[in-house]
């Protein structure tokens, strides 16, 4: 039991320092952000699994508030919706459960924000490749090389290790940040 609780931590640790090498990542998509919702626009958030998760905790930060009591600011996640995501999925195929979402409700100044920890969700490249043809700007928070998506997304957060929990864990760290920088750049 020590075993794997001291090798949790320390793998935990390890990844830390590719959220460091991500600053300059995490202050572009930060300013993404806060444009997006200056222009009125909404934060996007998508996922499978612990990402779908994760979009869910990165969007109800942004509606409630992370540390500040605040207006809420417009994000959604298409992960919440299981009559949307069962109906879809049971008419079109589980590949177009986001992509028809974001060709439903996507505005154009919205931002797109898909998290994957391979990169190669289907249904996540269906919904990005929609965004991109919307004309939207899409960001990806990323895990191990990054798979097709690094190169379908306009910024990418990298997680680069093999380690899915430990992906998972710095795409909260990385979206709080951001969910911090967001709250001080409107409370000013």
């Amino acid at each position: 039991m020590d075993k794997i609780i001291n090798n949790s931590i320390d793998r935990h640790l390890e990844s830390l320092g590719s959220v460091k090498a991500n600053l300059k990542v995490i202050k572009e998509i930060s300013g993404l952000f806060i444009s997006a919702l200056k222009a009125n626009g909404k934060i996007i958030f998508m996922g499978n699994g612990g990402s779908a998760a994760d979009s869910e905790h990165l969007s109800a930060e942004l509606v409630g508030r992370f540390k500040k009591n605040r207006k809420a600011y417009a994000a959604i996640s298409l992960s919440s919706n299981i009559c949307v995501i069962t109906a879809i999925g049971n008419d079109y195929g589980f590949e177009e459960i986001f992509s028809r979402q974001v060709e439903a409700i996507a505005g154009k100044n919205d931002l797109i924000v898909a998290i994957s920890t391979s990169g190669e969700s289907q249904n996540v490249i269906k919904a990005v490749t929609k965004a991109k043809e919307l004309g939207l700007k899409t960001i990806g928070f990323l895990g191990k090389n990054g798979g097709k998506l690094k190169n379908l997304v306009d910024i990418s957060l990298l997680i680069p290790t093999e380690d899915t929990p430990r992906i998972q864990e710095m795409h909260i760290l990385a979206g709080h940040i951001i969910c911090e920088i967001v709250e001080e750049e409107f409370s000013r």
